[in-house]
């Protein structure tokens, strides 16, 4: 039988192949036992799920599963974003949730995802331990004979709608009056669980809003649910074409990533935006305290951090890391160059939510487009350009991987290796300031390759070198 394998983000697989009903159950039986062996029965778990076809079937299995072995179930009524489970653990102190989701990826795609009492996604001696029992021959601890409707009707599982408490919290983080001055916005949920989240708010300040893709479509449109440029075309466009709009704003499948798009159609880069925030939360809010980025993301982060005298912590990819810190009260900001994002006073995890209003408020207090926002920063702390790209190996070359990873040339593009980081990946950072990071995938013969420079030539250049490093 298949072993399943949590990855960064939990266990995830293709539906009908390994993400099943019986491998389901399975995943979910161990971390009852996982909840139950910690002490943490009587603290129940929350379950949601995001707007994939079958989520609602397989969270309601869930949510017997777990009743059946004597743990209370939050059963989300509808498909909700990964931000706002995350807030029901904090506000209901519950042992964490069990979120059915695969974020970005693909629609026949689904996961499951488990986030601890901390409210943040599960740190890797959690998944270890939840991933060895789901692949030990354990006894199964519930009940397959008792009904979901028999466990309402004990108490063992009770329907929540944690909207407009979210929606609530928000109006305590986000100057609200001051995006309504800004206005047009278009909305883009991308047919996923941010829908009815973004517009909802913005017209309860009476914000004019343009929404596209906020029908309910298990298939996204035919494209990714991620708000890359690449798969928003028609909400640049959108934007592009309507001189009432100021700004566009995304939201991908479970809403914990975001993607932004100028009043002239530019989309925004996730590296620029977090560092923008990071200024603006620091010279416009008075924040003070450190910041966070994944190892993969900009360092235009590091100048801002470093203009201001901020401390800045460097992580492995995966957001659990950043909301560590954030749980910790450690930094302000903290964010990956893959579009996640949260904040000091607010959850440990993604939340693409919080992010487009961040972004909505900043434009309207500085009264500036992103854009020009960028070039003012770039005049400050200099300019950073940065690409990612993903490498296909031949069975020859990934075998070899490791090796060629221990034989780091001194130079790439004419310029002298300084230092070599290895938190996650091989990053090579040169003399000049730019970078190259070389990062293997778990699951496929890929190397996700990134890099920066001060200008696109030069990243150009060290791209190249990079990419005939490896396929040398």
């Amino acid at each position: 039988m298949e072993r399943i394998v949590f990855g960064t983000s939990g266990w995830r697989g293709v539906l009908g192949e390994n993400f099943t009903f019986p491998n389901v159950r399975k995943v979910i039986g161990a971390i009852a036992q996982h909840v139950i062996d910690a002490g943490e029965r009587e603290k129940g778990l929350v379950v949601g799920y995001d707007s994939r076809f079958m989520g609602q079937r397989f969270a309601q299995e869930a949510a017997r599963v777990l009743a059946g072995a004597g743990i209370k179930t939050y059963l989300c009524e509808r498909d909700t974003p990964t931000p706002v489970i995350s807030q029901v653990i904090l506000q209901r102190k519950t042992a964490g949730a069990v979120n059915f989701t695969a974020s970005h990826n693909p629609y026949d795609y689904n996961g499951i995802k488990f986030s601890p009492a901390w409210a943040g996604p599960a740190l890797p001696e959690t998944t270890r331990d939840i991933e060895r029992r789901c692949n030990e021959a354990v006894e199964e601890k519930y009940d397959r004979a008792v009904t979901l409707p028999d466990l309402v009707g004990k108490g063992l599982v009770v329907d929540i709608d944690p909207r407009e408490s979210y929606l609530a919290d928000l109006e305590r983080k986000i100057d609200f009056d001051a995006i309504a001055t800004i206005g047009g916005i278009a909305v883009n949920p991308l047919y996923g669980a941010g829908r009815g989240y973004l517009d909802e708010a913005l017209l309860r300040h009476n914000v004019p809003v343009r929404v596209i893709n906020t029908c309910s479509d298990p298939y996204f449109g035919g494209f990714p649910p991620e708000p890359a440029e690449k798969y928003i075309q028609d909400f640049i466009a959108l934007v592009k074409n309507d001189p009432q709009l100021r700004l566009g704003i995304a939201t991908d499948g479970d809403a914990d990533r975001f993607g932004i798009v100028d009043e002239d159609g530019a989309y925004i880069e996730p590296n620029y935006i977090i560092a923008l925030l990071l200024d603006y939360l620091v010279r416009v809010k008075g924040m003070r305290g450190g910041v966070a980025r994944s190892v993969a993301t900009s360092h235009l982060i590091d100048a801002v951090a470093a203009k201001h005298g901020i401390e800045l912590h460097e992580t492995p990819v995966g957001f659990k890391y950043i909301g560590e810190l954030i749980s910790q009260d450690k930094i302000i900001i903290g964010g990956e160059e893959s579009a996640g994002l949260s904040i000091r006073g607010h959850v440990p995890e993604k939340d693409g939510i919080l992010a487009c209003f961040l972004v909505a408020e900043m434009v309207a207090r500085e009264g500036r487009t992103l854009r020009e926002l960028l070039e003012r920063l770039y005049a400050d702390v200099g300019r950073f350009v940065t690409k990612r790209e993903n490498i296909t190996l031949s069975a020859e070359l990934e075998k070899g991987f490791s090796e060629r990873m221990r034989a780091i040339p001194a130079d790439f593009a004419g310029c002298t290796v300084s230092k070599v980081v290895t938190i996650d990946g091989t990053k090579c950072i040169l003399v000049d300031g730019s970078w190259v990071l070389f990062r293997k995938s778990g699951t496929e013969p890929v190397v996700r390759l990134y890099g920066e420079a001060s200008s696109e030539k030069k990243l150009m250049a060290l791209m190249g070198a990079a990419k005939g490093f490896i396929l040398s």
